[in-house]
């Protein structure tokens, strides 16, 4: 699957508006905790591997580059056959094991209260994380490439139906904001890797 999504920072009236006549699919909180190397050998390159409730999963970057990056798009490997093989090593190897011996170490962990909609095909996501940010994602899942400029062009009218600007909105993901509070380097090095802005 190909997840496409854009990020926004609401206000209560624009959350409203979007929350308005949505389906609510229901609320749960999850811990991620994310892991790279002390290079940052994965996510310089937009690669984040995360654990989820006990559950890899591995999202790698759809985008060529920041600079014409209007929004986000990954594959996401969710189970632990894709990543083995992703990581090129045989798929009956432990994962565990594998991320151990790469160096790969957790970097980041917090707790996500996420309040799940459904409103016109889209997915909306209302998070607020235990670290004191709260955003929102407007996300539509495909499996056709030739479908994605399309589905950039609908996230971005269906935002701006509710009001919501998405022009040069950059908002910085949950990982982000926590590695800007909490590890400044490591958020330095991903600027300088030009996998952010």
């Amino acid at each position: 699957m190909i997840e496409v999504e854009k990020k926004f920072i609401l206000t209560d009236e624009q959350e409203k508006a979007l929350i308005d006549s949505a389906e609510f699919l229901g609320e749960k909180i999850f811990t991620d905790i994310y892991y790279d190397d002390s290079d940052y050998s994965l996510t310089k390159k937009d690669i984040w591997l995360r654990n989820r409730a006990g559950r890899f999963g591995l999202k790698t970057p759809m985008n060529k580059s920041i600079e014409i990056r209007i929004l986000d798009r990954y594959n996401e490997l969710e189970n632990d056959e894709d990543i083995l093989k992703y990581f090129g090593v045989a798929t009956d190897s432990n994962l565990i094991d594998v991320i151990n011996n790469k160096g790969y170490k957790p970097f980041c962990k917090f707790t996500t209260t996420r309040r799940k909609y459904k409103k016109e095909g889209f997915n909306i996501d209302l998070d607020t994380a235990d670290f004191g940010y709260s955003m929102a994602e407007i996300e539509f899942m495909t499996n056709d490439d030739l479908t994605l400029r399309e589905v950039t062009d609908s996230i971005i009218k269906f935002a701006e139906k509710h009001n919501i600007e998405s022009s040069s909105n950059h908002v910085r993901g949950k990982v982000l904001k926590y590695l800007e509070i909490n590890n400044p380097q490591h958020l330095q090095a991903l600027i300088d890797a030009k996998v952010i802005k």
